[in-house]
């Protein structure tokens, strides 16, 4: 695994997503660089909610978050009725909000553990 720290802006989005999903206390957050093996997308944020509750709250607080910052909402969002995987489509990032058993289940980041990491978290808390 690579990571990637992203001064130049690039993943600003997925940064912002990762961020939001923090602020939800969503755990194992991952935020992949998929543009060199995906031609749909940028990258990957994937995160997991203990609950079905905290997946929901989760998806809304990004949403809410990505369209303060960045005047953005999704193209399309899933999963919202079972909320045991939640996908979230900004065009250039692509969200993954899982209830943990789904993501042990599906495992999305095996399928891209080639692909470099990159760093979300500010500076400070990064260590």
């Amino acid at each position: 695994m690579t990571t990637v720290d992203d001064n130049n802006g690039e993943h600003e989005l997925a940064i912002a997503v990762a961020r939001a999903a923090d602020e939800k206390l969503a755990s194992d957050i991952m935020v992949i660089d998929v543009g060199d093996v995906l031609a749909i997308c940028e990258s990957f944020v994937i995160v997991s909610g203990r609950t079905s509750r905290q997946v929901r709250a989760i998806a809304d607080e990004i949403e809410e978050q990505v369209f303060l910052l960045h005047d953005r909402k999704p193209r399309a969002v899933e999963g919202l009725e079972t909320r045991t995987w939640v996908l979230m489509d900004y065009g250039d990032v692509i969200v993954h909000v899982f209830a943990e058993t789904e993501r042990a289940y599906y495992r999305l980041e095996r399928l891209y553990s080639d692909a470099p990491q990159i760093e979300w978290k500010a500076p400070a808390e990064a260590s």
